[in-house]
């Protein structure tokens, strides 16, 4: 079925407190559920806000994705009848190939990481006069992930300011998206804590080069913050005297930890890559920070957003554990 032209194709999702990791933290925990997307991620609003401007006369849209962007762009395209390809990398699992086929799009296999697989989607675009859907590098696609923070704002009420807002970081389209909707609400002098596993750590090593570089490989089991290089628009923000960014590292194993005790405490399974910026929490880098002086202390409330995954399920969760047994 067609959609209108002022229908959203994502939820306004619930902000939840989270007794749990406020105990931890001794301050008030808000986690934004993007979980509970129709297409299973954040990646809905932007990819949504991006077709509803630039789809409309398609003949079809293509994307490359490790998993989230390609399942917004079938669930969007499906919505607006639209023919949808989605080029995965080799490392991308059998259950995220199932899930986008479900949404009615075709899959292709192309190369080892993110990078061969968009390569062959630029080529798609170019030879089937498709539109490629960026996965994270748009300014459409900012505008439309910064619905998020303007949504987290309206909930926490007027005079709520949060004392920091937690992420994790891929190619940088969801911090993008939150630096332009905490521009929206006024709290450009929120911190942003931006988080990577070691081996996916494009914006990290950005930063620590002071250019934007291409990792080697990617090497981390959170395969969909695997992208080799982040967008230029993150890096730029990550330089810029108006914010505060601070982007740290944790392991595979801190993510996976941190999975588990989502798990446990919230009863919400979600992916690696959502499992990062969990570990702030989880392994003690919070208060870390404040004891650095990089955070203040008191913290006003820390905003979570819980970026979601539809590569997860209790099978890959057990052989996640398997790979990352130590």
């Amino acid at each position: 079925m067609n959609c209108t032209m002022s229908e959203r194709f994502h939820l306004n999702t619930p902000l939840l407190e989270s007794v749990s990791m406020s105990k931890q933290l001794g301050t008030t925990v808000y986690l934004k559920m993007e979980n509970s997307q129709p297409s299973g991620s954040f990646k809905i609003r932007g990819i949504g806000h991006f077709c509803q401007q630039l789809a409309r006369q398609s003949r079809g849209v293509v994307c490359s994705s490790g998993g989230n962007a390609g399942m917004a762009a079938a669930f969007v395209a499906r919505k607006m009848g639209l023919p949808a390809t989605v080029v995965v990398p080799t490392s991308t699992s059998q259950l995220v190939v199932r899930r986008l086929q479900d949404q009615g799009a075709t899959v292709r296999i192309v190369g080892k990481v993110w990078d061969d697989a968009n390569a062959e989607a630029l080529r798609l675009a170019e030879t089937e006069e498709l539109t490629f859907v960026p996965p994270f590098d748009h300014p459409l696609l900012w505008e439309g992930h910064a619905s998020l923070i303007v949504e987290a704002a309206a909930s926490l009420g007027p005079g709520v300011k949060p004392g920091a807002v937690l992420l994790s970081v891929g190619g940088g389209g969801l911090l993008c998206g939150v630096i332009h909707g905490l521009k929206d609400v006024g709290w450009m002098d929120v911190p942003i804590i931006a988080m990577e596993t070691v081996g996916a750590d494009c914006f990290n090593a950005a930063i620590k080069a002071g250019k934007v570089v291409t990792l080697v490989d990617i090497t981390s089991e959170a395969t969909c913050l695997g992208a080799k290089t982040v967008c230029q628009r993150a890096f730029e923000y990550s330089q810029s005297s108006e914010l505060t960014i601070i982007s740290e590292l944790v392991t595979d194993q801190e993510a996976l930890h941190a999975i588990q005790m989502f798990l446990d405490e919230e009863r919400v399974l979600v992916e690696m890559a959502c499992g990062a910026a969990l570990a702030a929490v989880y392994s003690g880098l919070i208060p870390r920070l404040q004891n650095q002086g990089r955070l203040p202390t008191p913290l006003g409330p820390l905003l979570v957003i819980v970026c979601g995954g539809s590569s997860i399920n209790m099978e890959q969760l057990s052989s996640l554990k398997q790979k990352l047994r130590s």
